[in-house]
Parts: structure tokens; sequence; C-alpha cells
């Protein structure tokens, strides 16, 4: 017969064992990401989150961390390639430094008119033939998340393209927008977005380009005199996850996972456009920034200006995949 100091030490086996269960049966996910938690970007990570845990009844749990806490712009691809981090939304541009250049497409300037244009493309079948590519390097592209058109801003009026000469711009890491600042006139300036403003208070740099919530959550108003509304480009994510951590998991999760996913995309796209609107309002009212709206007669010579670009980057980008799109839209367009 077992003594009583036996049955205590077995029943706190069993507990220990228990317990280990079910810690090992959580599911963590770390999503990781640069942006501020109250930018269109965080608010989405945020709702994928709360989708994600009511979705699978508690057998996965989600960490958010914002604001490059865990790794900074330039290290996250190769923290999600290693497991460090389960999942990121960064731009297109970043896959840049996996030797991936389809994304940059998406960069191209003028080549979506409109938010349907856009999830035509991104919601279609050239979006999933974008993503093809991150297989071989263990990464699997859930698809993409909005955030809105770009605008340039300084501190001297912008109208017209030649008021760009000799600008320095800050710009994301990308050969399609670095290209677009040169034909301008302007010298461009690959750093974070998270740099910008203290760039900006050193005098390192003059202007930047940005979507209308970039410019009010970092505050931008306080070093920037004028923002003209080009709406010359779209700056959007890419979703990913680790690829041997996806396909490890059970497919019943996966699927909730990717329905949390789906609805969170919606809700991406519709707190961008919401914060598009309440952050121009916000920046007009600040009394800081002058807002410049372009008339009709200075939009062609915007468009006019930065159409060299789609031939400039054909052999980087493909000029089957520029010409696919622009088709595409054509198409669309048509009555």
């Amino acid at each position: 017969m077992l003594s009583f100091k036996h049955s205590i030490l077995i029943t706190l086996g069993w507990v220990l064992l228990f317990s280990t269960q079910c810690v090992k049966a959580e599911i963590i996910i770390k999503f990781s990401h640069i942006a501020s938690s109250n930018s269109p970007k965080g608010m989405a990570a945020t709702h994928f989150k709360e989708l994600a845990e009511r979705l699978t009844s508690g057998k996965v749990r989600v960490e958010i961390y914002p604001d490059g806490q865990l790794f900074s712009d330039n290290e996250e691809l190769e923290a999600l390639q290693l497991d460090s981090v389960q999942m990121l939304a960064p731009t297109y541009s970043k896959f840049s430094s996996l030797g991936i250049h389809c994304f940059e497409v998406l960069d191209l300037p003028f080549l979506f008119r409109t938010l349907d244009d856009l999830h035509r493309i991104t919601e279609g079948p050239v979006g999933r033939k974008l993503l093809t590519p991150l297989d071989s390097q263990g990464i699997i592209g859930l698809g993409y998340w909005d955030n809105g058109f770009k605008s340039m801003s300084a501190n001297k009026p912008i109208h017209a393209p030649g008021d760009m000469r000799g600008l320095r711009m800050r710009v994301q890491p990308s050969k399609v927008i670095a290209t677009q600042m040169t034909d301008l006139g302007a010298i461009p300036f690959a750093m974070p977005f998270s740099e910008t403003y203290r760039l900006f208070n050193s005098g390192e740099i003059d202007g930047t380009e940005a979507t209308l919530s970039q410019f009010y959550t970092l505050n931008l108003m306080q070093s920037q005199k004028f923002l003209t509304l080009t709406n010359h480009g779209y700056l959007g994510y890419v979703v990913i996850v680790n690829k041997k951590f996806w396909e490890a998991l059970p497919t019943e999760i996966r699927k909730q996972l990717t329905d949390a996913f789906n609805q969170s995309t919606k809700y991406a796209s519709m707190i961008a456009q919401q914060q598009h609107i309440t952050s121009l309002t916000a920046i007009k009212n600040s009394g800081r920034t002058t807002v410049i709206e372009l008339n009709d007669t200075e939009k062609k010579l915007w468009d006019a200006a930065l159409s060299p670009v789609k031939k400039q980057m054909e052999r980087r980008i493909g000029k089957n995949l520029i010409e696919e799109i622009q088709h595409e839209l054509a198409e669309s367009a048509e009555p």
C-alpha cells in the first residue's frame, strides 16, 4: 500500500504532466511589426489577434509586438525565416533583400487610380501569383493589408514636379521609389520610417512621401510645413508567416486562422480608409501644415513626369508582369 507521501508525489507528478501538456497544447504566434498600435497595420494586427484567439477557442495565443519592439525594420525578415517570430506584415519593397522584386510592381507610381483597382490585383490571380516566390524562402504569403495612397511633404510648397528638384527625400528601400525621386530631380535617402522625425529635426532630409495616417501618427506636422496630396503611389503590406510553423499546424487550426486573417483583411481596408479621412482632417486642423490639393492640370503634369518609371523598371520587375496588370486594369475600366 502506498504511503501518504508517495500518494502526494504521484498526484503532483500527474499535475505537472497535465500542466506541461496544457502548455504544449497552446500555440503561440509572435506577430512583430514596426508600426504603432494605432496605425492601420497595428489595428489590423490587434483585430487578427482577437479573432484568432476567439475562433480557435483559446488554442492559439497571438502576441503582438508593435513599434519594432522585437526586431527592427532590417531584422524582421531574417527573424521570421529563423522562426524567432511567426508573423509579419512588411511593405512591398522589403522583399528585395531576398532577391524577390515582383512585389515592387505595387510601388509603381500612378499604377492604381482607385482602391478598386488595387484590390482587383491584390485579391485576384495576379496577387496570388506574386506570393509564390516566397515559398522557396521558407515563407507563406497570406495576403495583403491596406494603408493608403501616398503624398509628398516638404518645407516648401510643392505644386509641379519641378518643385521637387534638389530636395533630399526619405524613401523606403525600393529601387522603384528611388528611381521615382531621381526622375523628379530629388535626392532619395533610404531610411526606416521610424527615423523620419529625427532626420527632419537634424536637417538631414527635406521631405518624404507618406500616407496621411503615417504623417499624422508620426506627428510630422511638427516638422513639415507643406503636404501635397499627390496620391502618386500606394502603400500596403504583405502579411506573411513562417512556412514550417504554418504547415505544422493542425488543419482545423489553419482553417480558423485563415478565416481570422480574411476577416482582418476586410477590417484593415475599412480602417485604412477611415484613418485616411480622419488624418487629413486632423492635419488641416493642426494649423501647422498647409495641405495642397492639386488641380487637374497639375495632376496631369505629375502623371507625365512619373510615367517613364514603369519603362525603367521593366527589367527589374518584369515587363510581362507590368503589362499583365495594366491589361487587367484596362479591361475592368471598359464599360
